[in-house]
């Protein structure tokens, strides 16, 4: 089992920036890839962006590609999402997700592929 804590969510302006952590216990945190999804009112959740183990490789949706960031530190057992520029159209709870298995890059992108969630964080961003 892994247990997924996220934090650093809240309200902010049209612009501005926010840190997302994820923070995980239970099993080698080096063994999981980590995504990071978002889900707004009415509708379905959505991909955001993943990294692989190492930290080496990164991918993000379309909609946030330039603007957000993630990263992980192994030794710390946390995920990173920094989001800058950000936009009333960023607003959702913010989930972040671990799975251990190998697959195609693709298929990290499907919410169905992790195992672990954490309990989300809401992101308000104001016009």
């Amino acid at each position: 089992q892994v247990q997924l804590v996220e934090s650093g969510g809240g309200l902010v302006q049209a612009g501005g920036s926010l840190r997302l952590s994820c923070t995980a216990s239970g099993r080698t945190f080096s063994n999981y890839v980590m995504g990071w999804f978002r889900q707004a009112p009415g509708k379905e959740r959505e991909f955001v962006t993943y990294i692989n183990r190492s930290g080496g490789s990164t991918y993000y949706a379309d909609s946030v590609k330039g603007r957000f960031t993630i990263s992980r530190d192994n030794a710390k057992n946390t995920v990173y999402l920094q989001m800058d520029s950000l936009k009333p159209e960023d607003t959702a709870v913010y989930y972040c997700a671990a799975v251990s298995r190998y697959y195609g890059g693709s298929v990290y992108y499907r919410p169905s592929s992790y195992d672990y969630w954490g309990q989300g964080t809401q992101v308000t961003v104001s016009s």
